[in-house]
């Protein structure tokens, strides 16, 4: 089935709702079409198209519910899955804390669809890796990379009078390089809306760059050091602080709790230099408008110069608590500064150029503390030069202290994180006093 329009999915949703026989119910609907490449040793490996539509049906009976899903559009397959969905809600426990669902609401339209991504084909993406690979072959290095585009929509619709639509593109990349031996390893990643913004290969110079540049790497003493985080690094470990969830905080289960209960909004737990907030008309980072529990998405301040502004609260938590709802953050843009990347390496007097971060787990969520390695390209600093490559660390570092010592910050880049395949505007950052805790053999 073919990406649906608004006008196509609202029929269809119609059809489906017409089925039910419970108090309440909601369908949505959801596909995508798009395509892969995958390479590894300067050769494509994988390659592929794929296209997938489902829905789930969710019916209600006062505070029990359930769902059912299927991917047949016949009408017998549609009733099959709302007659499912009924009878396991009658069985299911009561949930206390279910809302009813939404009723009637307007949503501006997304600006997260982009007509150059839409309409890639097999040979627009054997064209981009094809540049990849030419760069890593010049430079006697081997590539393994992916890279993917999709188009998709998602539309919802209940008995209560409740639709929305949303139609997206996306395309992501990524490439590591290394030489034969095995011994000198560079990386970079890419994620966009709009395709043309893609340049494969200058993404894949900057990963052979760094790889060249890591031969040879020398070991030092773990200690807390001067740190340059590049986006890419920088993303990879601040993405583990973006919930701004209020009930994990009230229930003493985040960084955002307050010793003796409650939140810690209002508070400045960070440097003042830090600003964070979602927006889903960023232009470099669209989002979607609305969420799936019918609240809307607008531009939000979460941390405002270091103080803590606004939590998100579902709607159920919210009836609880007696606040109005707050949709969670659909995208993450952390405001940055004036100084590059350059500038920063040229005030440093000894400190540690980071590439990227990887393998980052959690060690306290109290306190947000986590743990994870560098990779890919980390560099010794030494009278504002970059003198020679390192040997990789394991780190142990909470953001939110790291982002209290804050020394300077470059200018937002969109970074794609592969672990969570989500993109988020993060700048490039210099703080002090960055742990180390310990030597990695891994290049």
């Amino acid at each position: 089935m073919p990406i649906l329009s608004k006008e196509e999915a609202q029929a269809l949703l119609k059809k489906v709702l017409s089925y039910s026989k419970a108090e309440e119910c909601e369908v949505s609907l959801n596909g995508s079409e798009g395509g892969n490449i995958r390479y590894a040793l300067n050769a494509v490996s994988t390659a592929g198209d794929i296209s997938t539509t489902g829905f789930s049906v969710t019916s209600a009976y006062g505070k029990k519910s359930a769902s059912a899903t299927g991917d047949e559009f016949d009408d017998a397959s549609l009733e099959r899955v709302v007659r499912r969905s009924e009878e396991l809600a009658q069985l299911a426990p009561e949930n206390l804390e279910r809302e009813p669902m939404p009723g009637p609401a307007t949503f501006k339209d997304s600006i997260m669809y982009n007509a150059n991504t839409a309409a890639m084909t097999p040979e627009s993406r054997a064209d981009l890796v094809g540049k990849s690979l030419d760069v890593c072959k010049k430079a006697n290095l081997s590539a393994a990379g992916f890279l993917e585009n999709s188009t998709s929509f998602e539309a919802v619709m209940n008995s209560k009078g409740f639709f929305a639509y949303n139609k997206s593109t996306d395309v992501i990349f990524s490439v590591t390089t290394r030489n034969d031996a095995g011994t000198a390893s560079g990386y970079a990643a890419r994620g966009f809306t709009d395709v043309k913004k893609l340049d494969t290969e200058s993404a894949t110079r900057i990963a052979t760059m760094k790889a060249n540049a890591s031969l040879g790497a020398k070991a030092l003493e773990p200690g807390k050091y001067t740190v340059i985080l590049e986006p890419v690094a920088a993303t990879y470990l601040l993405e583990n602080m973006f919930r701004f969830d209020a009930r994990s905080a009230d229930e003493g289960r985040s960084f955002l709790s307050k010793k003796g209960g409650g939140t810690r909004v209002g508070e400045q737990l960070m440097d003042e230099k830090v600003t964070i907030y979602s927006d889903p008309f960023d232009p470099d980072l669209p989002a979607a408008t609305w969420g799936r529990d019918g609240l809307p998405r607008e531009k939000t301040i979460w941390v405002d110069k270091g103080v803590v502004k606004t939590l998100s609260y579902n709607r159920a938590y919210a009836a609880k608590k007696g606040v109005a709802p707050q949709a969670g953050p659909e995208n993450i843009i952390m405001m940055g500064g004036n100084t590059s990347l350059e500038e920063m390496i040229k005030s440093t007097e000894k400190g540690i150029l980071v590439s990227r971060l990887w393998y980052i787990r959690m060690v306290d969520p109290q306190v947000l503390l986590l743990t994870g390695l560098t990779r890919d390209g980390t560099f010794y600093i030494e009278n504002g030069e970059i003198k020679f490559p390192v040997k990789n660390f394991r780190f142990n570092e909470s953001p939110v202290i790291m982002l209290n010592n804050l020394e300077a910050l470059g200018k937002p880049e969109r970074s794609i994180s592969v672990e969570s395949y989500r993109s988020y505007m993060i700048p490039p950052m210099k703080v002090r006093d960055f742990t180390f805790s310990s030597l990695s053999d891994a290049v």
